[in-house]
């Protein structure tokens, strides 16, 4: 949440949701983190915060989304429901309610899968071949640009081959790069080393032919 609203999102539009409901500010008790995103609201439980809402994060357990309550989502809802093994709503259920749905959730085994090995090897990588002080708020939007960026361009033949695809493209059903795809490390890679530099955390320059080979990186000191 603390990287949506660095990239735009208002804290005020946010409803952040624990085991016990709503974090509004009447809330006592409650630790910095969540009390960062404590709203002035008199919404009290998922089922009030979901009225309207355009987008659902789900980083929690199995099931807790309903049908009823995906269907009191705005138009074209956002759902990642990334509790895993078994999401906050299932696919099949998420999309038999509503056939505008944007769903994605943490499996492999579906579409648009939310993966950490989309973003932090390279994020890693491209800190390091610039060898930066610091991973930070403008290297991470920049990774999460990248990847929205590439999830746009034609998709290579060997990622359809290892998904048995014939084709795809960027929609509902792809919205996420795959993680086998090997422009990854180019693409979220250079766009954290240049931010790095940008943010003036780099103590290296790009290097001149990017992205290096692992072994090229290593041995490059």
């Amino acid at each position: 949440m603390k990287l949506l609203v660095n990239m735009g999102a208002k804290v005020e539009n946010i409803y952040m949701i624990d085991r016990t409901g709503v974090i509004h500010s009447g809330r006592d008790n409650l630790t910095p983190e969540k009390a960062a995103f404590a709203t002035e609201t008199d919404k009290r439980t998922l089922d009030d915060a979901i009225e309207g809402a355009d987008v659902f994060v789900g980083l929690s357990g199995p099931n807790l989304l309903a049908a009823d309550q995906l269907k009191k989502m705005a138009a074209n809802p956002v759902v990642f429901a990334c509790a895993n093994p078994d999401p906050e709503i299932k696919p099949e259920l998420a999309h038999e309610t509503r056939d505008d749905v944007i769903m994605a959730t943490g499996r492999s085994d579906y579409p648009n899968q939310v993966n950490n090995v989309l973003g932090f090897p390279f994020i890693f990588r491209g800190a390091l071949d610039v060898r930066a002080t610091a991973i930070n708020e403008e290297m991470k939007a920049a990774a999460v640009r990248a990847l929205a960026d590439l999830a746009k361009e034609p998709v290579p033949q060997e990622v359809l081959t290892a998904y048995d695809l014939e084709s795809l493209e960027f929609g509902r059903g792809y919205i996420i790069p795959k993680p086998t795809d090997s422009r990854l490390l180019g693409a979220v890679s250079e766009a954290v080393a240049q931010a790095a530099i940008d943010s003036g955390v780099a103590r290296l320059p790009l290097p001149d032919h990017y992205p290096l080979t692992t072994v090229d990186a290593l041995l490059n000191k």
